[in-house]
């Protein structure tokens, strides 16, 4: 019995050890502050492009921050950035001081610059503007150890950019064409086979049976980019009100507050590019609200059969009196006898 209490004390001195350096490595990472946290900025080739990042010191200490770069690519259809390392492109090209030291609660302007080789090709390059608490130890496309924040640098060099690509699919997330009310959560992939960054904006339009407009969905409302030979997958909520009644009536009440019936298009249009190119997609479903229209059903039922049965009563009711008034009439009255 002692060894296993030494064992189970031991096992949770262990957990609440690993929950404690969880913690101080957040908090390590969240004792700096960065801004902006992305940069979009162009450029031709052989020029040098210059500017700053603010960096703010959370912490009541003094603290040493160190400076790196760093590529990135799309790691997946998320949009996620993958870091691939500094051994050319535009982490090569960038630079600032490789160390700072910022006092208690202290901001500093960092300044950087850019410089464009002349014989670039025109098109977008990608890389991450690192400062952390530990010198930069990459290599071969490794990760240096410690907490870090980034600004993303979205770079554009100018000049004869091709631009290609469009909308792969369009579709709701579960593939349905039936729903019996919204949220409806729409999906669609967009590839960009260009030579630079794109960013799709415009709507999702949702157009009824008799094809009145009911509503509209902004199609990229974080205006998320595409990196060149890739694609990203979007995914936009129609009429999310609340949460996810649960329950027949509570289902109903929600359909009766917003009510949809019929054949329903949706049509996504997106405009992207420098010269604002344009891309269409439809998706089609049905919305049968059967628990509202079951519920209503249900109401005329009995309203029928009340008003039917109160009919019935009152039509018994009038030939009982007709029948007394009759009977009345044909028997004599014994005092005239």
């Amino acid at each position: 019995m002692h060894t296993d209490t030494i064992k189970k004390t031991s096992i949770k001195l262990l957990l609440l050890s690993f929950v404690f350096f969880i913690v101080a490595q957040a908090s390590s990472a969240s004792a700096l502050t960065v801004s902006p946290a992305k940069f979009e900025i162009a450029g031709d080739p052989g020029t040098t492009l210059t500017g700053t990042v603010e960096l703010y010191n959370e912490k009541t200490t003094n603290q040493t921050i160190y400076t790196s770069f760093e590529n990135f690519e799309s790691n997946d259809d998320t949009g996620t950035p993958r870091f691939v390392g500094a051994e050319e492109g535009l982490a090569t090209w960038m630079a600032t001081k490789p160390e700072l030291s910022l006092g208690p609660d202290e901001r500093i302007n960092v300044d950087y610059s850019i410089t464009i080789p002349e014989s670039v090709e025109p098109g977008g390059y990608f890389a991450a503007m690192f400062f952390g608490n530990q010198p930069s130890q990459a290599q071969e496309g490794q990760v240096s150890i410690g907490g870090r924040l980034g600004v993303l640098v979205l770079l554009r060099v100018n000049g004869d950019i091709p631009e290609a690509g469009g909308i792969l699919d369009f579709e709701s997330t579960d593939q349905g064409r039936f729903y019996t009310m919204p949220p409806i959560e729409f999906s669609y992939r967009f590839s960009n086979t260009g030579g630079d960054r794109v960013a799709p904006l415009g709507d999702i339009e949702l157009r009824n049976t008799f094809g009145f407009v009911k509503d509209r969905v902004n199609a990229n409302p974080k205006e998320g980019s595409i990196l060149p030979n890739t694609a990203r997958k979007f995914v936009n909520t129609w009429e999310r009100v609340g949460e996810n009644p649960e329950g027949f009536f509570t289902i109903a009440g929600s359909q009766w507050n917003q009510f949809h019936f019929g054949w329903y298009t949706a049509r996504l249009d997106l405009a992207w590019g420098e010269s604002d190119q344009e891309s269409i997609a439809k998706y089609s479903f049905f919305i049968f609200p059967w628990q509202l229209l079951l519920l209503v059903l249900i109401i005329l039922l009995l309203a029928y059969l009340i008003l039917k049965l109160g009919g019935r009563s009152y039509k018994a009711s009038i030939v009982r009196e007709i029948q007394k008034q009759n009977l009345e009439q044909v028997t004599p009255d014994p005092k005239e006898e």
